[in-house]
């Protein structure tokens, strides 16, 4: 594990360590405000998985790191094992939220503590997958991407697809998910446990050519 006291050695260590699993922000890290940070890193590292530890536990913080491609959200005041579990789930390639803050967003029960520590340490021969809402290999991809807070533009040269063939997936992916909004998705995949496969190498299907 490595450890930085300020936003720019963070940056330095993990461009000197490109094998990193996962980054661990601290919104409150000097040297950048943190949402700014978190963009930087979005953007430098899009593949790199970014987990935010923060203070704040409101909807609107979360919401903003969510929207800004963090793949999970930890309240500073959350205790040890609630931690290693919501790592542990990203690592697996879930999303975590807080289960206050996903209370917040729809009328169904949320998840507790409990349950999401379950999630994390599942290791069933069945976890939730994309392909379980009928989703192609594919459109997974386009749905890690997405989560990851990525454009149709950046999905699009990611995945070396056509505009239209990427607005097509995502509005297929929404579909599945029950909901209209990219923030809606990362809440939906959260509350559901969705698993995803680490970024793969872009696929070439004849259909979409």
């Amino acid at each position: 594990m490595l450890e930085a006291g300020d936003c720019r050695s963070a940056f330095d260590l993990i461009e000197t360590h490109p094998d990193l699993d996962l980054v661990l922000l601290d919104l409150s890290l000097p040297g950048m405000h943190g949402l700014a940070a978190l963009e930087e890193l979005r953007t430098r590292h899009p593949a790199l998985p970014v987990v935010v530890l923060s203070s704040a536990n409101d909807r609107a913080s979360v919401t903003q790191a969510l929207d800004q491609g963090a793949m999970g959200y930890i309240p500073k005041l959350s205790t040890n094992e609630v931690l290693v579990s919501a790592l542990r789930l990203v690592l697996s390639g879930g999303i975590y939220i807080p289960p206050e803050i996903l209370a917040r967003w729809a009328p169904q029960p949320a998840p507790d503590e409990e349950t999401v520590t379950t999630l994390a340490a599942r290791s069933g021969p069945h976890p939730r997958v994309p392909a379980d809402l009928g989703l192609s290999e594919r459109q997974a991809q386009v749905l890690r991407l997405l989560l990851q807070g990525r454009s149709n533009k950046l999905i699009c040269r990611d995945l070396d697809l056509a505009e239209s063939t990427v607005k097509n997936h995502v509005t297929l992916i929404l579909k599945a998910l029950n909901v209209t909004t990219r923030t809606q998705a990362v809440i939906a995949a959260a509350r559901m446990g969705l698993v995803l496969e680490r970024a793969a190498s872009p696929i070439k299907d004849q259909a979409e050519e």
